[in-house]
């Protein structure tokens, strides 16, 4: 189950609420589900009760007792909590991880490629048409987490919707187009400059790559800061997000030279011989933690793509790249997709392969989006 099938199947638990009168509400147009704010609170989070107490006249928690009840035994699911004043935790069923690895294997390049008109109110004049602004804030009371109000006046946008990738894209040409404010950084000391450099020689100096991630990777009240030179090392957070894209791909050549591919399937704890880094002696809760972020921002890429574009935000894409490739580096640190040793191809390290090269296609999709280049060598 994918965070947003998980949405759906609560979003339906509150139709059915209301239906049956449990719950006297208007049924939301959606339901957000987040990675709980600690590890060991299952796998998603919601605060739909709280958002429908106040509507329903009722205590956030008897609210959530009444979705609990729905969502009990719902497929994919197999423990629902209830936590603090009114939170639903969801842990999924055991195939969940196997089953979003074959989504993202499945649809490849299109991962995290949605249509933005209905589930955004993004029309396709508004990829990159006059007016637009990498500062613009979205409608009042349509903050992250909420529907932009529809427009009763506005009709349909003649074409095709345009994706969420579309929309960031243009956005952030945009971005790179009107970069002013940028700052030189000169021998550590940061200094305002008082016109936007010029991209042609700012590309020359730095390259294509590291030129449009030091445009992209500042929130726009951020400044830019211009390096002297571009590092090509894991310090350097674009670096190492190639870096990540790469080693997913060259860990599946590795694989072949020893004779096995990738299937999904349970990814396992630390086997016995394998280097389990920091932490407890088996390495098993450094390993569950690892898997948990590691999946989850796999799972979150397309919520990530769909809020960058209704923010218009592309930097917002440049933070969840970097997330994901530090938590690559931890999972397969702890849990390593090849045999170790001696150790013979098990169907963990097939199953530990295709998720890591899940990820690979989460880090490529991401950076192509960003207009970078996505090595298969690094």
């Amino acid at each position: 189950m994918t965070p947003a099938e998980l949405s759906r199947t609560v979003l339906r638990s509150v139709r059915g609420a209301v239906e049956e009168q449990e719950l006297s509400v208007p049924v939301p147009a959606r339901i957000v589900v987040q990675p709980p704010p600690r590890p060991g609170c299952g796998d998603y989070a919601s605060n739909v009760a709280l958002q429908l107490a106040r509507q329903a006249g009722r205590p956030a928690r008897e609210v959530a007792e009444i979705l609990r009840k729905r969502l009990i035994g719902s497929a994919g699911i197999t423990r629902v909590e209830i936590a603090g004043p009114g939170f639903l935790n969801f842990t999924l069923g055991d195939g969940a991880q196997a089953a979003l690895v074959r989504e993202v294997l499945a649809q490849g390049d299109g991962y995290g490629d949605r249509s933005v008109r209905s589930a955004r109110g993004v029309g396709a004049g508004d990829v990159a048409g006059p007016g637009s602004s990498p500062d613009r804030e979205p409608d009042p009371g349509s903050g992250p987490d909420r529907e932009p109000a529809p427009d009763p006046d506005r009709g349909a946008a003649p074409g095709p919707a345009p994706s969420a990738r579309d929309v960031v894209v243009a956005e952030a040409l945009v971005r790179i187009q009107a970069a002013a404010g940028v700052v030189a950084v000169d021998g550590g000391q940061v200094a305002p400059v008082a016109t936007p450099p010029d991209l042609t020689a700012l590309i020359a100096r730095l390259g294509v790559d590291e030129a449009r991630w030091v445009l992209l990777r500042p929130a726009p009240q951020d400044p830019v800061r211009v390096p002297e030179r571009p590092v090509q090392r894991e310090s350097n957070p674009r670096f190492r997000v190639q870096y990540a894209a790469a080693r997913a791909r060259a860990l599946g050549r590795y694989a072949q030279e020893l004779g096995f591919g990738s299937e999904p399937g349970d990814v396992g704890a630390p086997a016995r011989g394998e280097a389990v880094g920091e932490g407890p002696s088996d390495g098993s809760v450094s390993a569950a933690q690892s898997l948990q972020t590691f999946h989850t921002l796999l799972a979150t890429y397309p919520s990530a793509i769909e809020t960058a574009a209704r923010l218009r935000a592309p930097d917002r894409v440049v933070r969840h790249l970097e997330a994901t490739a530090d938590a690559f580096f931890r999972w397969h640190d702890v849990c390593p997709p090849l045999p170790v040793g001696e150790q013979k191809p098990l169907a963990v390290h097939r199953a530990r392969l295709a998720l890591a090269e899940a990820g690979g296609t989460v880090l490529a999709n991401g950076l192509r989006l960003l207009g970078i280049s996505a090595p298969e060598h690094l």
